[in-house]
């Protein structure tokens, strides 16, 4: 791992998101699916399962029996010919992922692995193998692994639910929205690093839809610098985050987005915590970080995570 190779592999987004919009353009790599899918199963560990969770519930909603779960689980589903396993890997290597695909290769149930090392174990015994096109992460940190992992679910939920989507631009979309926090990073990453550098930890809150962004914040700040982070849901927060406000300095980055979000800003109120936001002003927090098409969900889904990528990475380097 390399705090310096780290930041080249976040300001290398942009180009690598325009390519693989190119490919997607070209042709829709979940093409090769069979027909009559009933369940989607994902299997992945760390930030592959944190983009796993908001593909299930994004397909869920939209009526398809899915579900993310960890690749450690001694069990889950047993395999079916209505069952689509998803395993995903940036590495391909994921010991936990390759041990909970064996339950399902040669099996009744058709594997899709996605991984971003076409050549790995994970895509040996795979029905079809979905490469993340993110080019080689020389930091030693999934980024960009990330952010395309989130954009090819997108574009096999368009594949299962027929919804036409065109996710080749909205991934276009997502790559100006990276390059514009990427250009214009002198003005708000000064402010964001005074905010969140606190004596105990930083903690990121999203909406359930988007939780995955604030996992993946978290585990910036504990994966480059080594600092303590935790990721919230915006709702759940008054449940179970709300409670540290009263005696740590709690230093905070909220995604809005959630009907809940006014709820925990009360609180934040009350107990005069930190909170700096990005993609929206909200009410009394300490500051925002705007970009461009913030207003579409979906590209803050794949582009908001690089603030917090980006304060880890100049306290990594620090």
């Amino acid at each position: 791992m390399n705090p310096e190779l780290y930041l080249a592999d976040l300001e290398a987004k942009p180009a690598a998101l325009a390519a693989l919009a190119d490919a997607l353009d070209t042709a829709d790599p979940f093409d090769a699916l069979p027909e009559g899918v009933r369940r989607v199963l994902f299997l992945g560990m760390g930030s592959s399962r944190y983009a796993a969770g908001v593909a299930a519930l994004r397909l869920r909603a939209a009526g398809v029996d899915a579900y993310a779960e960890y690749a450690s689980a001694p069990a889950t589903f047993p395999p079916g010919p209505e069952t689509l396993v998803v395993p995903i890997s940036a590495t391909g290597g994921s010991r936990e992922t390759l041990d909970a695909v064996a339950r399902y290769t040669g099996r009744e149930s058709f594997v899709a692995a996605l991984t971003n090392a076409p050549d790995s174990p994970i895509a040996q015994d795979a029905d079809l193998v979905v490469p993340m096109l993110a080019g080689q992460e020389r930091g030693g940190v999934a980024c960009r692994t990330f952010q395309h992992t989130l954009a090819l679910l997108l574009a096999l939920e368009s594949r299962l639910t027929g919804s036409g989507r065109d996710v080749a631009a909205l991934v276009r979309r997502s790559a100006e929205a990276t390059a514009d926090l990427l250009d214009r990073r002198d003005d708000w990453l000064p402010t964001a690093l005074e905010l969140l550098d606190g004596p105990h930890g930083v903690y990121a809150i999203a909406p359930a839809e988007r939780l995955s962004s604030a996992q993946q914040s978290a585990l910036m700040f504990r994966e480059g610098p080594r600092r303590p982070a935790d990721a919230c849901e915006a709702g759940d927060w008054s449940h179970v985050d709300v409670y540290l406000t009263k005696t740590l300095d709690y230093r905070a980055i909220l995604y809005p987005g959630s009907r809940y979000d006014e709820q925990a800003m009360d609180w934040v109120r009350q107990r005069g915590s930190t909170v700096l936001t990005v993609g929206a002003d909200v009410k009394d927090a300490a500051a925002a970080v705007h970009y461009r098409h913030e207003e579409d969900a979906d590209v803050a889904l794949l582009t908001e995570t690089l603030v917090a990528e980006l304060v880890a990475a100049h306290w990594w380097s620090r």
